[in-house]
């Protein structure tokens, strides 16, 4: 007596008697945003937390890249799929374990942070700190800088000609703090992370630099008047109806 084997017919699978697992190798599979995919290479070292082991960190790494982007709803790859569409998309890449252990099981539920990248002893702000402005803005805010007696807008290098009006060309940079002035000073990034980004060129250690939201800092104009308030910010309390 035991179970019945039912063989698999057209467009029907047959029946599993048992799933065998080989746990001398034990690999985790995760999705990694397209955004960040480019940056993503074989052998990157990866740290690996797994939902049913808390508190622990497993170190691994990466050992297969997907090639085929996931459709982040439907699961299915961009060639399974014939109508086109604008929705994120994920692509897989496994990551092998260093020293799994022994009580892990198929199917468990893991997240990875891979590290595509590595600097040390840099300087680094907070994104939140980066701003972006015309050449045209610039140059308006040095001209009436001039005008008052003083001008400390820094204006980058300008870039290769293209087409198009040249004042609109966008400068990345920071404003600094200089007195009671907010001064716009031209920067060059280097890599990433999640909520600092690295400066290769334009600021020294030490600089005070304005931090703020997103609003604040778009509306903020080169040589305006600022206080500085380094204090925490305060909790807004619930308002009650």
């Amino acid at each position: 007596m035991g179970d019945y084997v039912v063989p698999g017919i057209q467009n029907s699978n047959g029946s599993f008697l048992m799933t065998l697992s080989d746990m001398s190798v034990v690999t985790a599979e995760v999705k990694v945003d397209e955004t960040d995919i480019v940056n993503v290479k074989m052998g990157q070292e990866a740290d690996v937390t797994i939902d049913a082991v808390p508190g622990k960190i497993f170190k691994g790494k990466v050992t297969e890249i997907g090639s085929q982007a996931v459709l982040r709803s439907s699961g299915l790859t961009t060639t399974q799929t014939t109508t086109s569409t604008q929705e994120a998309k994920d692509f897989k890449v496994v990551v092998t374990l260093a020293n799994p252990p022994e009580n892990l099981r198929p199917g468990l539920s893991t997240t990875a942070k891979i590290k595509t990248a590595e600097r040390k002893n840099v300087v680094a702000i907070p994104i939140q700190a980066l701003a972006v402005r015309t050449r045209k803005d610039l140059e308006e805010a040095a001209k009436n800088a001039k005008k008052q007696g003083s001008s400390n807008v820094t204006l980058a290098a300008p870039p290769p000609p293209a087409p198009g009006d040249p004042k609109k060309d966008e400068v990345q940079g920071v404003f600094v703090i200089n007195g009671k002035k907010a001064l716009f000073r031209a920067v060059e990034t280097g890599i990433a992370g999640v909520t600092d980004i690295e400066v290769t060129k334009g600021l020294q250690p030490g600089d005070e630099i304005v931090v703020g939201s997103y609003k604040a800092l778009r509306t903020l104009k080169p040589e305006s008047q600022v206080k500085v308030d380094n204090s925490a910010p305060k909790k807004q309390e619930d308002q009650q109806s």
